[in-house]
């Protein structure tokens, strides 16, 4: 009898495994959209630091992202009991907090004049050569990346929850801790080793084999250029990302989005096409508005108590 209650138990766990195991991937597969922004931008934010420091830089914001999650899963949890009508309201606003971001960086040039940026990389400079400065340049980039961090994982664990409402606690307990852990080791990951390419081409090039001074030489001049492209793709990331949160959330925006999308696809030729992009630009544009307001709005109240907006980075 207590052996056949044993098995039975086993049973029961093991049928509860392959229900978080499927339910896990089913939530990875939605955020991975998240996921691929979270890498662009947390890539673009560790830039700009020593050489030297950037793998460490890289582990404290991934201690950050790790606390933002610990804070995250039993807010989402609690808050999905409690209160659900919180989610959507506390969404929104980091949807325009992102906007905002990216239309700082968009509009830095029309923000601060050329004496501010030419202060800022003498700022940078020094702080290469000054061991204080430098520290404190790490903690303004560390501070900026959780910061950062803290809206997508919010979006992840969010988007996880929702695949994950109709099942048990636990088990939604079980899901939103494994998709909070494999998102952190993946980006980080992955920060770690685009941050260090130009490192691995150095170390290559100057190996005896042929192959391998030819392959050091391409990630050397490969480097350079994908940081700057993902600088790129995460500025852009902000407004879809910021903007996507506030159009999915927004009837009036969401119903046009997706009239706009069904209008596209009946396009000849091109409509499938058009429809998979058409509301990733929507998004993007919805974002570019609601930062250019946010910017507006917070640009008239710095000046309005004498402060000076910062240099974007």
């Amino acid at each position: 009898m207590a052996a056949g209650s044993l098995l039975a138990l086993l049973d029961d766990i093991a049928t509860v495994l392959d229900d978080v195991t499927v339910m896990t991937k089913v939530a990875a597969k939605k955020t991975a959209g998240v996921l691929g922004d979270d890498l662009a931008l947390n890539a673009q934010q560790v830039t700009g630091v020593d050489s030297t420091r950037e793998l460490p830089v890289v582990w404290a914001v991934a201690k950050g992202s790790l606390w933002n999650k610990a804070i995250l899963v039993p807010a989402a949890l609690l808050i999905s009991a409690f209160a659900p009508w919180l989610i959507i309201p506390l969404l929104m606003i980091g949807g325009a907090f992102l906007c905002f971001e990216g239309a700082e960086k968009l509009a830095h040039k029309f923000l601060h004049s050329p004496e501010e940026d030419a202060a800022h990389k003498e700022r940078l400079a020094a702080a290469v050569a000054s061991r204080e400065d430098m520290v404190a340049l790490e903690k303004e980039k560390i501070k900026g990346a959780i910061r950062t961090d803290f809206i997508l994982s919010a979006e992840i664990i969010v988007i996880s929850l929702g695949t994950v409402s109709q099942m048990p606690f636990m088990q939604q307990v079980a899901v939103l801790v494994l998709i909070a852990l494999i998102m952190t080791v993946g980006v980080y990951g992955l920060v770690a080793g685009i941050v260090k390419m130009d490192d691995a081409g150095l170390y290559l090039s100057q190996k005896t084999s042929g192959f391998a001074r030819g392959l050091g030489r391409m990630l050397l001049a490969l480097a350079p250029r994908l940081m700057k492209f993902l600088s790129i793709v995460g500025t852009a990331a902000m407004f879809m990302v910021g903007g996507g949160i506030i159009s999915h959330n927004w009837e009036l925006l969401h119903h046009y989005s997706e009239g706009m999308a069904t209008a596209l696809g009946d396009v000849p030729a091109i409509g499938g096409l058009l429809h998979a992009i058409g509301p990733v630009l929507f998004d993007a544009l919805v974002g570019i508005a609601v930062g250019i307001l946010v910017l507006l709005v917070v640009t008239l109240v710095n000046k309005l108590r004498g402060k000076k907006a910062v240099p974007a980075h």
